[in-house]
């Protein structure tokens, strides 16, 4: 959760970004050119989903007739809602629990994904923000197992999982980051929303990447994941639903310096379309090409926007 062509100063100032100079033309997308001499600024935070989010809206306003500077890859969620915010970028796919909880400051997630978005789009109008309509694309939090413990277990879902934390204790073992090992909307939170009480011994603390290859070997019984990244599918881990419906929604969509759409409604038309066709299944495919095939992440969503058809080459 990984590095653009941006240098960052203090605080959220953008000192530098380069031009996307991709030979795209009106797919399904940007017919008419509605956005033809349009100077755009588009921005993401620094891990591989969010360039590649970056580059494919980045890629859509080009193909719309836009001059888009690229700024992607900013540290941190901060910087990133504070460029758009400022009009230093006018962009960006953003996560509605992440603005909800992290921004807005809110305890209790919304566990409805449509009132969630509606939520953070309601409220954050009065930042200058607006956010346009959400894709399925949910990067929330998840516990996966590899197959031969899913085979010896069985289990499917949290409850599931709770459930084999009392009848066989030493069964449920748990690789988490330091961070959701501690926050509300992490481990502590589950265990009190399902009813378990692992003890210390059991979970151990470490690196995100470290936790899937930990995984996979079975050093660890679950792991806590992220439901998009693209090595679960690469090292073929098993997810457990969360049926309670404990996590938040992290909802990927669209949130536009309010000036800039003032100024550019066809932004909305434009974008919307992409927006649809962004689901879990999608990101884990695109992450998995960057994080485990190696490759560049703006090529990889140019490549994800031409064989969607919604934007052509050359």
């Amino acid at each position: 959760m990984l590095a653009g062509v941006l240098v960052v100063g203090s605080g959220c100032g953008l000192t530098s970004g380069s031009p996307m100079v991709d030979d795209v033309k009106p797919g399904l997308i940007g017919q008419g050119l509605p956005l033809k001499g349009a100077n755009l600024t588009v921005t993401s935070k620094e891990f591989t989903e969010q360039l590649i989010l970056g580059a494919i809206m980045g890629i859509a306003f080009q193909a719309a007739g836009a001059h888009v500077l690229d700024r992607t890859g900013i540290q941190g969620s901060i910087g990133t809602r504070e460029a758009v915010k400022s009009g230093q970028a006018d962009a960006n796919y953003e996560y509605t629990g992440t603005a909800w909880i992290t921004y807005l400051g809110n305890s209790t997630p919304i566990p409805d994904p449509q009132k969630q978005w509606q939520a953070v789009h309601d409220a954050d109008l009065k930042n200058g923000l607006t956010w346009l309509p959400p894709s399925t694309l949910n990067n929330t939090y998840a516990l996966a197992m590899n197959q031969a413990n899913y085979k010896k277990y069985g289990t499917k879902t949290l409850s599931d999982v709770a459930a084999l934390s009392k009848s066989d204790p030493g069964a449920v073992t748990l690789c988490v980051e330091n961070e959701f090992a501690n926050r509300a909307d992490g481990l502590p939170g589950m265990e009190k929303a399902y009813g378990m009480s692992l003890p210390a011994k059991n979970i151990t603390q470490m690196d995100t990447g470290i936790i899937y290859t930990q995984v996979a070997k079975g050093s660890c019984t679950y792991g806590e994941v992220f439901t998009t990244d693209g090595r679960i599918k690469s090292m073929n881990l098993e997810l457990m639903a969360d049926n309670k419906k404990f996590f938040p929604n992290y909802n990927a969509a669209p949130a536009v310096n309010s000036e800039a759409l003032k100024k550019y409604p066809a932004i909305a038309e434009v974008i919307n379309p992409v927006t649809k066709k962004l689901n879990n299944t999608v990101a884990q495919e695109l992450n998995a090409k960057v994080d485990v095939q190696g490759q560049d992440p703006h090529q990889v969503a140019l490549d994800w926007m031409v064989a969607e058809g919604l934007v052509k080459e050359g």
